[in-house]
């Protein structure tokens, strides 16, 4: 008759166990995710701003028919978004 380990020692291996586990395998911090969220605010803020004031010292010193301060403020939310998506999946690879 082979002796049954009692509950609390079961309890105590399984809980080394996790907490081994926990430490060598951290999960995201709640920093990472700020941090996430800024970067990719700011990867679209800043073409976006910028093409807003270049389009408006273009509409003051080559004005054309169309509006460039429109058109340059679309062109930074696109390149925006893309470096914004290059940068969340070079994240997401990690």
């Amino acid at each position: 008759m082979t002796p049954t380990p009692d509950k609390p020692t079961e309890d105590i291996g399984r809980h080394a166990k996790r907490m081994k586990s926990t430490r060598e395998n951290p999960g995201p911090s709640p920093l990472m995710g700020i941090s996430t969220f800024g970067m990719i605010g700011w990867s679209v803020a800043v073409p976006t701003v910028g093409g807003a004031l270049l389009g408006i010292w273009l509409d003051r010193v080559a004005p054309q028919s169309f509006s460039w301060t429109i058109s340059l403020i679309l062109g930074g939310v696109v390149l925006g978004a893309f470096i914004a998506g290059m940068w969340m999946n070079k994240e997401g690879r990690k």
